[in-house]
């Protein structure tokens, strides 16, 4: 499946249903006095989060989403039926702004959640309403109001508790493979991963956590060099980032430099993820001799206060303690946000 975490869409809400003018007539019942209904309410837009969606595809290629009008009241006093509501279903995470003001209408992080989009007129009233001892038989009714219209932006924000960052071929696809049910495509080429993964990783003690495997960043990736820009915005909801670092990548041979370069590729793109918890991890393991690991891991450690692990997700060596590790951060993480709560 075609992934898409952005859209724009025109929305219209239905407009409501007129009133009726309409005099009771029965035999036998002179002056039977007005019986004209009310018009019905116009259809909502409704936008509703459906958990078993991860793109906004759907959403890309239906730039168009009408709800139904509502009828017309009728005599009798019936009133006309409310018009059918147009459901909008995108995935967990989405972001609706209005397309015009850039205003967050709202932010679906939850499920269920719905949020109404556009709100249907309201429906006219019929001549029943305007009856007084004055006019016993007013020939006057209200039109239905019109229903919202508007342009709306549809931003997809992947909810994955760990970010797995770094260039090109630093192994982040095998890792997330190794780690979890997750099956991205792996290959000897930069760029294999054109699309974010997420997986679902077991973490001691029973837990669990969701992972993506954000496609590859390089320099300049927050100014649009890249595919980085695209998707960097699925880095925000993240609570743990996890740096993959090759050591000996022969297109990036400098691995202190280039994880600098991560860090200011977030930085520019928003400094506050600079605050984010991170493991550094120095991957494939297997193909360097421990010597010249443990080279890289003090140089590492003399920039940086984070945890620096030694893995290989071909061997699962280094695999265990991540995953350790990753689980203290959570833990700490969620311990934070109930206090703050308290």
């Amino acid at each position: 499946m075609k992934f898409i975490d952005e859209a724009t869409i025109e929305v219209f809400a239905g407009n409501g249903g007129d009133g009726c003018v309409s005099f009771r007539r029965e035999k036998y019942v002179p002056k039977g006095g007005p019986d004209g209904g009310d018009g019905g309410r116009g259809g909502h837009v409704i936008i509703r989060v459906d958990p078993n969606l991860n793109t906004l595809m759907d959403c890309a290629y239906k730039r168009h989403v009408r709800a139904g009008r509502g009828m017309h009241g009728k005599g009798s006093q019936m009133n006309g039926k409310a018009g059918e509501d147009a459901i909008i279903s995108v995935p967990l995470g989405t972001y609706v702004y209005d397309h015009e003001t850039n205003e967050l209408l709202v932010d679906l992080n939850t499920f269920p959640a719905e949020y109404v989009i556009a709100r249907g007129g309201r429906g006219g009233k019929g001549n029943t309403h305007f009856m007084s001892s004055r006019n016993q038989a007013p020939r006057m009714r209200q039109e239905g109001e019109k229903g919202v219209s508007r342009y709306v932006r549809l931003e997809l924000k992947l909810l994955a508790d760990v970010g797995l960052l770094g260039f090109p071929n630093a192994g982040k696809s095998t890792l997330i493979s190794s780690i979890s049910n997750s099956r991205p495509k792996i290959a000897d080429y930069p760029f294999t991963t054109k699309i974010p993964n997420l997986g679902v990783v077991e973490l001691p003690y029973g837990k669990v956590c969701v992972v993506a495997d954000i496609p590859g960043l390089i320099e300049g990736a927050a100014e649009g060099i890249g595919m980085g820009i695209q998707f960097l915005r699925h880095v925000e909801r993240t609570k743990v980032f996890v740096h993959l670092v090759d050591i000996a990548d022969p297109a990036h041979p400098d691995p202190v430099k280039n994880y600098q370069i991560l860090r200011n590729e977030l930085k520019s793109y928003q400094k506050e993820l600079l605050d984010r918890p991170e493991i550094i991890c120095l991957s494939k393991k297997d193909a360097y001799l421990e010597e010249e690991l443990l080279e890289y891991k003090k140089e590492f450690e003399k920039i940086s206060s984070s945890p620096v692990l030694l893995i290989s997700a071909a061997t699962k060596e280094g695999i265990a303690e991540l995953k350790e590790t990753i689980r203290k951060y959570l833990e700490k993480k969620s311990e934070e946000k109930n206090n703050e709560l308290e």
